[in-house]
């Protein structure tokens, strides 16, 4: 059974109904206690950094969600549920975040030709092979929607690059973690397949 972390923010639903099409059970998950009852874990996310944070710490997630990191089981960020992963953002202010994998949230720095939100499709350049890429051809299209993006104090950790003014970390690993700033519930085909492996994943590289 996979999770999906509901802390108030997100397109968790469309999370939800892609697991369902593919033929995996799925829940949406609103006490925290409840966590170490899943084998894995999804941490979708549409918003603000501090916003999505607080809501986590209030809701009493952050611990939960370390726990199962620290335990080896497969998790998944989405979106600003990859952005989460890092130590901190710097939207409405510095905030801390997960500390999962080292790294700041910061604005997008593009010309005027590169509009802000970075919304639509664009290629992701995988950067070495991952299980929940199998099957996965690179350089495929993935849908994105976002203003800020994940700069990794670990070169290690960057599993996938793309480019849009100039190159950014569209995918980030550690571990049993792994975080996709584009949408794979909305990415068609290549998505889906990304969802799949994330269902069987044991969370060894």
């Amino acid at each position: 059974m996979i999770g999906i972390i509901d802390y108030g923010m997100g397109n968790l639903r469309s999370v939800y109904n892609a697991l369902d099409y593919i033929g995996q059970d799925a829940e949406l998950i609103t006490d925290a206690a409840r966590l170490p009852d899943y084998e894995r874990l999804i941490l979708p996310g549409v918003g603000a950094f501090t916003n999505a944070m607080n809501n986590l710490r209030s809701r009493g997630f952050e611990a939960g969600i370390k726990s199962h990191v620290e335990s080896g089981k497969p998790f998944l960020g989405i979106c600003l549920g990859m952005q989460l992963l890092a130590s901190r953002g710097v939207e409405s202010g510095d905030t801390t975040g997960l500390d999962i994998i080292p790294g700041d949230v910061v604005p997008m720095e593009l010309g005027p030709q590169f509009p802000t939100p970075h919304v639509g499709w664009n290629n992701v350049d995988l950067s070495y092979k991952h299980p929940l890429f199998a099957g996965v051809k690179n350089n495929i299209d993935f849908y994105f929607v976002h203003s800020y993006h994940f700069v990794t104090l670990d070169p290690k950790a960057v599993l996938g690059i793309t480019d849009y003014g100039g190159p950014f970390n569209s995918i980030v690993a550690s571990g049993s973690v792994v975080g996709v700033q584009f949408h794979p519930e909305k990415s068609q085909q290549g998505g889906l397949a990304i969802l799949e492996n994330f269902a069987t994943w044991d969370g060894k590289c």
